[in-house]
């Protein structure tokens, strides 16, 4: 039982130190992956098939996939859908970097 612990730490540990990690604000509340973020500064995990953001003890993840554009984007932005009044998360352009996250 210890071995399979020790595994599956290591294993969730690997795939978070592949993880690139960037800074997003949020300027209204935002749903992602069923989830409400509320409006305000996240640090954000990006993997090549999940996204994954966190403010204090609040993480919330969602199926993600990244593209690469051909630009490089000077800030960050944010893209949503907005339905009956509420906002949900689409993309992320990554300021910095050429990088387009697609929230599935």
């Amino acid at each position: 039982m210890t071995k399979r612990i020790v595994l599956l730490f290591l294993v969730v540990a690997l795939s978070l130190a592949y993880a690139e990690t960037y800074k997003v604000s949020l300027w209204q509340p935002t749903t992602l992956g069923g989830k409400e973020l509320k409006a305000g500064d996240y640090k954000v995990d990006v993997t090549d098939s999940k996204v994954i953001f966190r403010r204090g003890g609040v993480t919330v993840e969602s199926e993600a996939r990244v593209q690469k554009a051909d630009v490089k984007f000077s800030t960050s932005l944010v893209r949503f859908d907005s339905q009956d009044g509420k906002y949900r998360l689409r993309e992320i352009r990554l300021g910095g970097t050429n990088l387009i996250v697609v929230v599935n």
